[in-house]
């Protein structure tokens, strides 16, 4: 069956008519200005940091929570929001600039691993709540309990000022 131009332009807009509903309803419900939490394992003595703590934290900088219990750095894949503000606001590099520091950083044995890739929500929540020393940044909407919320700067997700959004 081949089609007109006329009945191809139809069939495009009917699908975009469908379509994009969805997109804005998928959109609506993930807006992209909400706050970024710093989460860790509930048994990470960690309650506040400042900004250059936390870049500290995940620039490699700082391995170690206490002599014992070393940082393990999660962070989202490169889909998700909050990779974006991380690497933003806490590296201030670009994707690229990003993959290249860690590999520089393992090259000259600074590191022994990048931090660890999570591909989900669910996924990050896991290993947060199963690894002691466990490090990441969460949507401020998908905190769950059995994690802690560390203070950045003295503030909260939500508060005013609060430099992770």
């Amino acid at each position: 069956m081949k089609l007109t131009r006329r009945e191809v332009g139809t069939l495009f807009v009917t699908i975009l008519a469908l379509v994009l509903p969805l997109y804005n309803l998928t959109h609506a419900q993930s807006p992209r200005g909400g706050d970024v939490a710093v989460v860790v394992n509930a048994e990470t003595p960690v309650t506040d940091l400042s900004l250059a703590e936390v870049r500290k934290v995940f620039l490699g900088d700082r391995q170690y929570w206490t002599a014992k219990l070393p940082v393990t750095l999660l962070i989202r894949a490169p889909v998700a929001r909050e990779r974006d503000v991380v690497l933003r606001v806490i590296y201030e590099m670009t994707e690229e600039q990003f993959k290249q520091y860690w590999v520089v950083k393992i090259f000259r044995a600074e590191v022994t691993a990048p931090p660890r890739i999570v591909y989900s929500n669910d996924m990050q929540y896991d290993l947060v709540t199963a690894m002691p020393g466990a490090i990441a940044f969460v949507d401020a909407r998908n905190v769950r309990p059995g994690i802690k919320v560390v203070s950045v700067d003295g503030k909260r997700p939500g508060d005013k000022d609060y430099p992770l959004r």
